[in-house]
């Protein structure tokens, strides 16, 4: 297994400690005015999500985390998992729901993923950083009604209720960041 250096510590890295996945999260290399240099570092558990922040001392050496990403396309749901198919080699694999979490609301149906394994287990979903999806319900707007920044709930077709501006109506196509939830802009009309 292979091991990176302090210089070779990024955001994105995917690290071993304490037995289970981390990746970094943030990190900032200090020189402080007596001792040696060292990088404050917080890292992510892959497996729980929990955050920790660790000061890792120049010289010391990370190990590299036995994880692989592979691009799938989520098919439907069975029970309490979601069903995910390999694009390259149409091998089809089921993902607990709690391993996905809340990013299931925002998962249509036929969506390309990437998924994270950790020793042949799927341990993450990162959506594309935008989606598009119609607008199954919501309140009509009122003409005259245009005070800025008033939003209404609107229920696209994963289910999710969405804030958005008063002029958007069913049927009509938003896009919205998968990373926040959030109403980025019109891309349709009814």
């Amino acid at each position: 297994m292979s091991t990176y250096d302090t210089s070779d510590i990024r955001k994105g890295l995917k690290v071993m400690m304490d037995g289970a996945p981390y990746t970094v999260v943030e990190f900032q290399f200090i020189k402080p005015g007596k001792g040696a240099a060292f990088t404050r570092t917080k890292f992510k558990n892959l497996l729980s999500g929990a955050v920790i922040e660790r000061n890792i001392r120049s010289g010391e050496k990370l190990e590299s985390a036995n994880v692989e990403t592979k691009t799938m396309q989520y098919l439907y749901k069975e029970a309490d998992s979601f069903v995910f198919m390999d694009t390259s080699t149409y091998d089809q694999v089921q993902i607990p729901s709690e391993t996905i979490g809340e990013d299931a609301l925002l998962m249509p149906e036929q969506i390309v993923v990437e998924v994270l394994f950790f020793n042949e287990r799927a341990v993450g979903v990162t959506l594309p950083n935008f989606i598009e999806q119609k607008i199954l319900a919501t309140e009509p707007g009122f003409r005259g009604d245009t005070a800025t920044g008033v939003t209404k709930p609107a229920k696209i077709s994963t289910g999710a209720t969405i804030a958005v501006p008063l002029f958007i109506n069913e049927g009509d196509t938003i896009k919205i960041d998968t990373r926040t939830g959030e109403y980025l802009e019109r891309v349709g009309r009814a």
